[in-house]
């Protein structure tokens, strides 16, 4: 453990440089940065002493003493992800590279509410900290993703439809009177497009990852950034008024929003109003792996109404992807194929002349990746860094 309560200056730039996990020798940090060597080897030193940097395996050598390398130390720390649902929570530990170390999940009711939810929430994560040999202090900050609006600033549900007993409701809060680290809180869907891009597309920088399930979201990547808008609800496209939703009711209110419409739930009623019987999303899914035509049909149809509001946020963030995930991607082909045939048909050349629409690659594991990603990526930033280092 350093005794510095700070990082000397340039130590934080220096170590975002080495964040990426690709090992440098002290020469190449010195070209990167334009910093002298004696400077860069007082500030490798120090990150070495904190943890966050270790020595490599050396570079060949072509001749005398072979180079030394530095990389970020992922074992440093831990983080605790967790990925809440309408229905499921999913909780795990992920190291500063953001693999995941261990794992849980559980068929859980978010209107239980805040106590039960983040009750289990906290008993799990000391399970999986227990597990990999860790503790409490080895804990630098916490990713949550909850199925409803968020305050982004204070971590707190706005008004959340689907979550009852957790409007204003203060996460980190809780949760810091059990583990003192930072918290951080972002809406699920967010959460699942930083875990997308993260573990499936990294070299892509405008992505929209749609989450099609108990209700329908968006998350947006734009020129690499997670874009959350003035109050935190960019993406929310489940309320969205489309043509075919007539006067359906919405859970939030209004009505013919997409998710009324062409959500899990919503599919499944519309296919009892025409006499098969699917109570639940996965219910709608068994049936189109059966082969069930009107299943079928009824997913392709959500297909395009989903399309029908994509075509507008094609036109407006001019995306490269589109991922499709969420409870509902599990019938394939047959919803992204509803919403290919509007987007292609009414977005303009240009704007899908590049544009890929496909399954998500993540699958359920999006959310809890982007729960830790959030994590790693506060815990590590240059001004908690240069305010209150990591130690190990």
């Amino acid at each position: 453990m350093s005794d510095s309560p700070l990082l000397a200056p340039g130590a934080s730039e220096l170590f975002q440089l080495l964040r990426d996990g690709s090992p440098r020798t002290r020469a190449e940090l010195a070209k990167s940065t334009g910093l002298a060597r004696s400077t860069i080897a007082a500030r490798v030193d120090e990150l070495m002493r904190m943890g966050l940097v270790t020595a490599v395996a050396d570079k060949v050598s072509t001749g005398g003493r072979p180079p030394s390398q530095f990389a970020l130390n992922p074992a440093a720390k831990v983080v605790i992800a967790a990925d809440l649902g309408a229905s499921h929570a999913t909780v795990a530990i992920s190291d500063l590279a953001g693999t995941v170390l261990a794992e849980s999940s559980e068929r859980i009711d978010i209107a239980d509410g805040p106590d039960a939810v983040l009750g289990w929430l906290l008993d799990g994560a000391r399970r999986l900290l227990a597990d990999v040999g860790r503790d409490d202090a080895s804990v630098a900050a916490i990713g949550i993703g909850v199925p409803g609006p968020v305050e982004h600033s204070s971590g707190r549900p706005s008004n959340p439809p689907i979550m009852p007993g957790w409007d204003r409701f203060d996460i980190p809060g809780w949760l810091q009177e059990h583990i003192a680290v930072p918290v951080l809180v972002d809406n699920d869907v967010n959460m699942m497009a930083l875990g997308e891009r993260a573990g499936a597309w990294p070299s892509v920088d405008n992505l929209l990852f749609v989450k099609i399930a108990t209700g329908i979201g968006a998350g947006l990547v734009s020129d690499g950034h997670l874009q959350r808008g003035a109050q935190g609800v960019a993406g929310d496209i489940g309320h969205v008024h489309v043509a075919r939703g007539g006067d359906v009711p919405c859970t939030c209110g209004n009505r013919g929003c997409l998710e009324a419409l062409a959500s899990g739930p919503a599919i499944a009623r519309n296919l009892r109003g025409i006499g098969v019987e699917a109570h639940t999303a996965s219910d709608v899914v068994e049936l189109v792996k059966r082969g069930n035509v009107e299943a079928i049909q009824a997913v392709r149809q959500a297909g395009r109404d989903i399309g029908e509001v994509l075509t507008t946020c094609v036109s407006l963030v001019n995306p490269s992807m589109i991922a499709i995930g969420g409870s509902m991607a599990r019938v394939g082909e047959h919803l992204i194929a509803g919403v290919r045939e509007v987007v292609y048909a009414r977005s303009a050349p240009l704007a899908t002349a590049h544009l890929s629409i496909v399954q998500s690659a993540t699958g359920a594991e999006a959310g809890v990746l982007g729960a830790g990603m959030l994590a790693v990526e506060h815990a590590l930033s240059h001004d908690v860094l240069a305010s209150s280092p990591v130690r190990v």
